[in-house]
């Protein structure tokens, strides 16, 4: 009989994008084939705390359940109620002291993991924190490395990286709080200048569009700078385009690969947290309706652009094209989608062959992977 692989699922976390991780951990969850895998749940509190859930041998039940007294958003395709009879049940509280000895084999009640999914968004989660703890215990896990994750999160080094590969993107401005709080009227003027009204306000480095807000003039922008640098103490600051928003998934390590392309119709003035995750109204259009040539074009610059931050196992790439010329600008990377079944990643890949199941078997693969390629280099030089 082959022997499991026995899989770390971590999911929660202390960013603001706390909710959307608990559904997409139900989501994939549900979906392992228990017949190849054995799961051992890790939930992280808002505060941090890190609780070890049991053994799951097989799905959870049909309840939402994921963590304790915690209530998601309701959404108009997936309420959420959250107690504590379900699969994170907690065995015990884990400290941050006892967390390398978590993920070392062989050093905890829990046994050796063969792979960690890391199911987290935002800070902390997929901004190379957490990745850099895995590369220290020496396990594998899903997911983007840690300069990878780090430059995917910060929207000013992603943006400086899709420059220096030559991909075209929108005129934008950025400051740390220390920045706009010494020289305010500087900014001021280069944000009206080169970018003009309306334009978009947003944390340097949160996901799910927390803290993102549109500014029609001097006052909404003000406005919106101070409540981005509730989240971070960077803010970035984009000119408005009138363009369609397009979304690739990519999958692979060296040889990365790229979905079809789909199209986001927001629900609202654009694709807001609200648009993703609560109205449900916003719609996804897969394979998007794109003339000829383009869908293929899209396609290789989202490659390019997973190679230029040096990613691996998955992303999802969105573009913009802008309704008057054309033009394909690139947006951002996402180095940790959402994964729910109806999350826009899995959706594309569902539209170009390959099911849900299918696609965390290849993320498990591709982690494996590419630790085993690690583990070939030298890290050390014997000195005689």
């Amino acid at each position: 009989m082959t022997k499991k692989i026995r899989i770390g699922l971590i999911y929660g976390g202390k960013s603001g994008e706390h909710d959307v991780s608990l559904l997409t951990a139900h989501a994939v969850i549900q979906a392992f084939d228990f017949s190849k895998y054995e799961v051992i749940p890790f939930y992280i509190t808002k505060q941090g705390e890190w609780r070890r859930g049991p053994e799951l041998l097989g799905p959870v039940g049909s309840k939402r359940e994921l963590a304790f007294g915690e209530t998601l958003p309701a959404a108009a395709d997936q309420s959420v109620q959250v107690s504590s009879a379900s699969v994170p049940a907690v065995a015990k509280d884990v400290g941050a002291t006892a967390l390398a000895p978590i993920f070392a084999a062989g050093q905890s009640g829990l046994g050796e993991l063969d792979v960690v999914f890391p199911l987290l968004h935002g800070t902390y989660g997929e901004d190379g924190t957490i990745q850099g703890m895995f590369e220290m215990a020496g396990i594998p896990y899903v997911g983007a490395g840690v300069l990878a994750s780090a430059v995917g999160m910060d929207k000013t080094f992603m943006k400086a990286m899709f420059a220096q590969e030559g991909l075209p993107q929108c005129v934008y401005r950025h400051f740390t709080r220390t920045q706009w709080e010494s020289n305010r009227d500087y900014y001021l003027t280069e944000i009206e200048v080169a970018l003009g009204y309306p334009c978009f306000v947003k944390p340097a480095n949160l996901g799910s569009s927390v803290g993102v807000s549109k500014a029609s003039n001097r006052e909404e922008l003000l406005a919106g700078i101070q409540e981005a640098f509730r989240f971070d103490r960077k803010v970035i600051v984009e000119e408005f385009v009138d363009a369609r928003e397009i979304e690739v998934s990519v999958l692979g390590n060296e040889h990365p690969v790229a979905s079809v392309p789909g199209e986001i119709v927001s629900s609202g003035e654009f694709y807001d947290y609200r648009a993703k995750y609560i109205d449900g109204k916003s719609a996804m259009i897969i394979p998007a309706d794109l003339p000829d040539g383009m869908s293929d074009q899209i396609r290789q610059m989202a490659i390019r652009a997973f190679q230029a931050i040096d990613g691996s196992g998955l992303s999802r790439v969105d573009f913009f094209v802008r309704r008057s010329d054309n033009a394909i600008l690139i947006n951002e990377i996402n180095t940790m989608p959402g994964f729910t079944p109806y999350s826009m990643y899995p959706l594309l890949w569902k539209e170009s062959g390959k099911p849900y199941r299918e696609l965390l078997d290849d993320l498990i693969r591709l982690a494996i992977e590419r630790h085993e390629a690690k583990q070939q280099l030298t890290f050390a030089i014997d000195i005689e």
